[in-house]
């Protein structure tokens, strides 16, 4: 049914069985795409039949649908013309996982962090009204994302509008890793009632077509409808009682109750929202039962659900996991924190072995810094784990509930510098810019394997904050030669000479040898350091060799404004003008998707550009 996709006019004329079987080749056309390109499987599954309903009762482009995080959108792709794209699916130059303004009108607004398209949705509402425009604003968040403390901002905010706006609120007891906390109960006590929507009109329906006293019987039913509301649902309507208009629950993979609901909710003049229980990774049985490890999946065989790409060696992720494991059983202080991603950055092992120490906060980057400050405060050595590019939703947190109070919080920085196929939302380069800044941190990136576990030994000893930054990926496991113990603000000269100074940070290391070698090859002989500490920067040794180099190539894996190089280069302009600073690094855009090699190239940031520089900076 692919080979000719239907429009929003004949998706509206196709009867059910006609949808279940589009639905089903949509399947099999998201999991055959995603197996031969890698990207999110689980979520875009559970989201097909949703979609259907969508196209099939309101009218995209005009009407617009706000997909919160937007890993679910690919089934949306589908429908709005951009079936070819999918065969560049997150690739270099290709379609993008996530919803792109500037790929499809169809793309209302661009998403990639959890939380945010209620907020979004309110603001484009706003926009309609005062500009006098007629169309639909759709928001679809899932229960994973509506832990979020933005989510219950906006939902406070959208209790006051007196013009129609419809939440979706796709429930699949799962964000990544499965939900925790309060609001999963109370949900799952919804769905464990009786349907106080469908019983409540039913009764309406019925008392209306009573001759003479129908009409006033319903009046006076509607007067006690939130006693009648209590009896029904024990757990106690969250969404009604602020003011916001509850449907549901409804079986998000039976189209032709999402069809009801969706017109039913689209004539009414207020803020409603439509509780739909979905299935993550419906229609694949490994992606059913494991939706978590297919949330964001490489390439993979589809008859066995194994993912293709070989490993040679633990990922950077497992390393810090590994050392969480082992440490949590000698440290009892120690506290392991995550913001629903327990899998993914490696802390399942230590869940395991101390579960009482180990706290999932749900979709929280917020509320988990500032959890762990206080848990710092009382006495514990807290290690809050979390990606880059989504710590930096909690700069406020660090910087006044942490650093000011000079508290012994680790902050495990997973998924630093370019991460590759998921874009611009998704590229951890600016934590180093955000960390340097702040009174009290310490900013630490290791070159290799195993000295992010002697670094992450040091910070869970120190009893001040500490970042340390490392990227996605296999860990690198060379220069393993080179293990001078880890001090505070000391840099770590791997090879010396005279003349240039590679003075890399983090990951970097790997690429600056390559340099340092391509430059032997050309008779020039290269000082290589290893900086270890971007915070504090070893100035000492900086000063020294700026008394016999007149060249300094700073190489990081983070954006250059705010970065290791200016910071270089403000000192040698102060202390050693003669010393040039070539400074490498992700200049001052967003970056978008594709492999960490092809960007890097881009980038100018790969051993042959920066080889390739130098020389012509000799010349």
């Amino acid at each position: 049914m692919l080979e000719n996709i239907p429009g929003q006019r004949e998706l509206q004329s196709m009867s059910r069985k006609e949808l279940d079987a589009l639905a089903a080749d949509i399947r099999a056309f998201i999991i055959e795409k995603v197996a031969e390109k890698g990207g999110h499987l689980s979520s875009n599954l559970g989201t097909v039949e949703l979609t259907l309903a969508l196209f099939s009762v309101f009218d995209f482009p005009k009407d617009k649908c706000i997909w919160d995080v937007g890993h679910q959108s690919y089934t949306y792709k589908l429908l709005s013309g951009r079936k070819e794209g999918f065969d560049s699916l997150r690739e270099f130059g290709g379609m993008s996982g996530f919803p792109k303004r500037s790929e499809s009108a169809y793309d209302a607004f661009d998403t990639g962090h959890s939380s945010t398209s209620i907020s979004a949705g309110l603001g484009m509402v706003a926009a309609r009204d005062n500009r006098g425009e007629d169309y639909h604003v759709i928001s679809v968040i899932g229960d994973g994302s509506l832990t979020g403390g933005m989510a219950f901002e906006a939902l406070n905010n959208a209790s006051r509008i007196k013009s129609n706006y419809i939440i979706i609120l796709n429930d699949n007891e799962m964000s990544i890793a499965r939900n925790v906390g309060g609001l999963r109960k109370y949900l799952t006590g919804i769905r464990a009632g009786r349907g106080y929507n469908r019983v409540k009109n039913d009764l309406k329906k019925s008392l209306t077509g009573i001759p003479r006293i129908g009409a006033g019987l319903t009046r006076i039913i509607s007067d006690i409808k939130d006693s009648i509301k209590e009896i029904l649902v024990p757990s106690g309507m969250l969404f009604e009682n602020i003011g916001i208009t509850y449907l549901g629950p409804v079986d998000g993979h039976n189209i032709t109750e999402m069809r009801r609901i969706l017109k039913e909710a689209r004539e009414l003049n207020r803020c409603v929202l439509i509780h739909v229980r979905t299935q993550k990774g419906k229609g694949y049985k490994p992606a059913e039962e494991q939706p978590d490890v297919f949330h964001g999946i490489d390439p993979f065989d589809v008859a066995t659900g194994k993912v293709k790409k070989k490993k040679n060696g633990p990922t950077w992720s497992e390393v810090f996991g590994a050392f969480m494991a082992e440490e949590g059983q000698k440290n009892d202080k120690l506290a392991g924190i995550t913001a629903a991603m327990s899998h993914n950055v490696g802390l399942t092992a230590f869940e395991k072995s101390c579960p009482e120490r180990f706290y999932d906060v749900g979709i929280a980057e917020q509320h988990a810094v500032t959890f762990a400050a206080g848990m710092a405060a009382a006495g514990m050595h807290p290690v809050t784990a979390i990606f880059s590019s989504f710590l930096q939703r909690s700069y406020d947190q660090i910087a006044h509930d942490v650093c000011m109070q000079d508290l012994p919080v680790t902050f495990a920085i997973d998924r630093a510098g370019l991460v590759g196929k998921d874009g611009e939302t998704h590229q951890g380069v600016f934590d180093i810019g955000y960390m340097t800044e702040l009174p009290n941190m310490t900013v630490m990136a290791p070159k290799n394997a195993e000295e992010l576990t002697e670094m992450l030994k040091f910070a869970v000893n120190e009893p001040h904050p500490v970042s340390v930054r490392y990227p996605r990926g296999e860990a690198y496991t060379g220069l393993s030669g080179f293990r001078s113990s880890i001090v505070k603000g000391r840099a770590e000269v791997l090879h010396r000479a005279s003349g240039i100074a590679l003075l890399a940070f983090g990951c970097m290391n790997e690429t600056a040898e390559e340099v340092r070698l391509g430059l032997k090859k050309q008779g020039i002989l290269a000082t290589s350091v290893n900086l270890r500490f971007a915070k504090p920067l070893d100035t000492e040794l900086l000063l020294d060799l700026a008394k016999d180099h007149s060249l300094f190539v700073t190489m990081e894996d983070g954006a250059l404004l705010g970065g290791i190089g200016e910071q270089i280069g403000a000192l040698m302009a102060e202390k050693a003008s003669a010393v040039q600073v070539m400074t490498i690094g992700v200049p001052d855009r967003f970056i978008p998707q594709g492999t960490v090699d092809e960007l890097r190239k881009m980038l100018n940031m790969d051993a042959v550009s920066i080889t390739e520089r130098i020389l012509e900076t000799l010349k």
